[in-house]
């Protein structure tokens, strides 16, 4: 099989000649990672980024390939310095014709190039309506979530105008799906990697429901009329843990979630997705960053013999480190092939 051959058969549990991976890191950091979501002031961040991927496939030749937009990574909105509910009806999102659209695209048309004769499907990195909000509302002059006091303050917004949130929800999803729709016809990607999370309930979980299910749901049914290889990553990490419940209606090609976040096994998943398609099974700073092949093969076997190689790609919990070398994820790929050939 080729590499799209196997993924095609992934992705409809059909057997394949050995399990897939979908491994993935940032490319601006350790050291550049003060240059995440500085695309559009930073010429020398934007080329990091298309760069890091060059390096990558330098060392290892994946078996799908996921355009990591490090640079223009959140959608920055327009008037988003927000202090009232009011005032969230003036918030813009970015226009299918914008400068940073531009520059999405354009990043995508060149990490693409890298991966040109490769037959390994292609998808673009793209955020659901909570994490752009968070990132936008929560810390002003910096699109990265994480200030208690700002985001305490979205909670508050919600609580005394939900209507006005629900509608720039709406208006963001649009947005999203309309620059989507751009990266499918001018860069010619095979689906999105649709990044969704509500860590630790941020959001009470009927609430994330009430309010932003609906988009991130529209997002990836606009995605499905182009394309079936969409697929869903339920952000968790370390101690950032996601209700998979949430999710589990969502219409993707396949889901992946943190299993060490959540202590939700890949078996386990697969029988709450509905025997869907899932990937994932390996912690951030594990075995495979650290460990030996050894470990590794009997990691991969182990992880195998649970679930079986139909509907199951590995991976990690989320983003590997920075500064992983690529290489070493052909010894995973040498793990797949010889439980391949014990297991056929």
């Amino acid at each position: 099989m080729n590499k799209r051959q196997r993924f095609i058969h992934y992705l409809n549990n059909e057997p394949v000649d050995r399990v897939p991976l979908a491994f993935y890191h940032h490319f601006l950091g350790p050291k550049m990672l003060y240059n995440m979501n500085q695309g559009l002031s930073s010429q020398k961040a934007y080329q990091a980024n298309i760069e890091g991927h060059r390096r990558a496939r330098e060392a290892f030749d994946p078996d799908m390939v996921k355009i990591m937009n490090d640079s223009l990574m959140i959608m920055p909105l327009e008037g988003a310095q927000v202090k009232r509910p009011q005032d969230l009806s003036r918030v813009l999102p970015q226009t299918k014709d914008s400068r940073w659209t531009d520059l999405s695209i354009h990043l995508a048309q060149e990490v693409k190039k890298i991966y040109s004769d490769s037959q390994a499907p292609v998808f673009y990195t793209s955020f659901g309506p909570a994490y752009i909000l968070r990132s936008n509302l929560a810390r002003i002059g910096n699109l990265m979530a994480g200030s208690p006091f700002f985001e305490k303050r979205i909670l508050r917004f919600m609580a005394e105008d939900k209507e006005a949130m629900k509608d720039l929800v709406m208006r963001v999803s649009e947005a999203v799906i309309e620059i989507n729709q751009r990266l499918f016809e001018e860069v010619g990607i095979d689906g999105i990697y649709f990044s969704v999370n509500n860590q630790n309930d941020f959001f009470p979980q009927a609430l994330y429901r009430e309010v932003f299910s609906p988009g991130d749901k529209r997002i990836l049914e606009a995605a499905n009329q182009t394309s079936p290889m969409n697929l869903l990553h339920i952000c968790g990490y370390r101690d950032k843990a996601n209700d998979l419940s949430s999710f589990a209606d969502y219409p993707a090609g396949a889901y992946n979630w943190a299993v060490h976040a959540e202590g939700v096994s890949l078996k386990e998943g697969k029988a709450l997705f509905g025997d869907r398609p899932v990937f994932g099974g390996f912690k951030q700073k594990g075995l495979i960053p650290y460990g030996s092949q050894e470990e590794i093969e009997e990691a991969v076997f182990k992880l195998l013999d649970e679930t079986g190689q139909r509907g199951i790609m590995l991976g990690a919990d989320c983003t590997l480190p920075t500064d992983f070398d690529d290489g070493r994820l052909n010894m995973v790929r040498a793990a797949c092939q010889a439980y391949a050939k014990v297991h056929g």
